[in-house]
């Protein structure tokens, strides 16, 4: 299994209303390879089965999504975890 694949198989365990950070997920494949991570996730062709828009910054920043950052696409991201029960303030996630 290559990098992009650990890594889709990382985000593919996000459960629906939940978060996890490019870090957490750097730290499930001992790896300070963020932007890689970054990267794996901007080409992700399958969203709808490795959902994407669960990764956020460690910050709590929502972040961008497919790699674009504050345009409609990053709204599209803020809208889907909104959807999913996670609160936004200010562009971060309120982590309960």
């Amino acid at each position: 299994m290559n990098f992009r694949q650990k890594v889709y198989a990382i985000v593919k365990t996000i459960p629906k209303g939940q978060v996890i950070t490019y870090k957490q997920i750097g730290e499930k494949l001992n790896s300070k390879a963020y932007q890689a991570i970054g990267q794996a996730l901007k080409n992700n062709s399958d969203p709808e089965n490795i959902p994407c828009h669960r990764v956020i910054k460690s910050n709590g920043e929502v972040g961008g999504y497919f790699g674009h950052i504050d345009d409609d696409l990053s709204k599209k991201k803020e809208e889907l975890l909104r959807n999913e029960g996670i609160k936004i303030v200010d562009g971060k996630v309120v982590r309960n």
